[in-house]
């Protein structure tokens, strides 16, 4: 008889693992080279740039020399990058978000969204991100509606010319506040391609229905951008890890087992304040939580400073 040959066991799996970065609307008091620099040396794998007068203004001379400048500093650093578009007062010093796609002038949103869209192509972003906006009282919700989807398409129009993908967020308190919302205007624009969703994982404890994770799988298969906070039912307030009553464990193996490889972009944009200390706690936290839910947890950071040249 034949000996068979010796067997040589297998190698272990390798863990599955999340990219977490952290949103730059809560780095608002750093220059943007400098928050870009902190989070880095933390050991963040990308950021999520949201256009403002303080960071990479879309409106400021010089836009394409200072994309590419961004471009470089992102690459020499090693982070990706998505695109978010929720300036308070970028547009109108006066009016939080104005205007919005369901303004009875939308224009000046549509230039910027399509701005965003253009500076999103050249910064080679992961996903545009951007959202309804509160519905004014004096315009029916069916006018905005229909003002809603004519605008996003207009977006769609312009994401598909530059090979960009959108990442549509549901937001609390606007036309649009739920996935069951977000599937009604998918369905409204044709189901695009190019248009995807954006997830706040603290809004899903916020208002829907379902669990955080069944969240997620719910829209596993549209999901391009994620937001990532912790959060209380009925309160729309974005909170630290920890505070809020969100199980995180479940939240991120669900993301990986749903097959998401993008982005989880940490999102809290009124601790500005202390932005080191908190992004730093923040990452220990998501760490920990992943490595509580069997996936890898990331390389170790790296000591403050070393990624500063090119």
């Amino acid at each position: 008889m034949t000996t068979p040959p010796p067997t040589t066991p297998a190698d272990p799996p390798t863990p599955e693992r999340l990219r977490f970065g952290y949103g730059t609307n809560g780095f608002a008091n750093h220059r943007l080279d400098d928050a870009l620099t902190v989070l880095a040396d933390l050991g963040y794998e990308g950021v999520a740039l949201t256009l403002d007068h303080d960071h990479l203004d879309p409106y400021a001379p010089g836009l394409a020399r200072r994309v590419d400048a961004v471009a470089h500093r992102l690459a020499a650093l090693g982070l990706g990058v998505v695109v978010e578009t929720g300036a308070r007062y970028l547009l109108d010093p006066w009016r939080k978000h104005a205007p919005t796609l369901l303004h009875d002038d939308p224009a000046g949103r549509i230039d910027f969204l399509e701005r965003a869209v253009r500076i999103g192509a050249d910064l080679g972003a992961e996903a545009v991100s951007f959202w309804a906006g509160v519905r004014p009282g004096h315009v029916p919700a069916e006018v905005a509606r229909d003002r809603l989807v004519a605008g996003c398409a207009t977006v769609v129009a312009a994401a598909d010319r530059a090979g960009v993908t959108l990442g549509f967020e549901p937001e609390p308190g606007m036309l649009v506040e739920d996935i069951a919302g977000w599937r009604w205007l998918h369905r409204a624009l044709g189901e695009p391609a190019r248009f995807g969703i954006t997830l706040d994982i603290g809004h899903c404890r916020c208002l829907e229905s379902a669990t955080v994770p069944d969240c997620v799988r719910q829209v596993a298969d549209h999901l391009v951008n994620v937001q990532i906070d912790d959060m209380r039912r009925g309160v729309h307030e974005h909170l630290e890890f920890g505070t809020g009553e969100i199980d995180f464990p479940p939240v991120l193996r669900a993301l990986a087992d749903g097959g998401y490889r993008g982005l989880v972009a940490v999102e809290l944009p009124r601790h500005s304040h202390a932005a080191p200390t908190v992004a730093a706690r923040s990452l220990d936290f998501l760490r920990t939580a992943a490595r509580q839910a069997g996936l890898a947890a990331g390389a170790p950071p790296v000591p403050a400073g070393t990624t500063g040249a090119d």
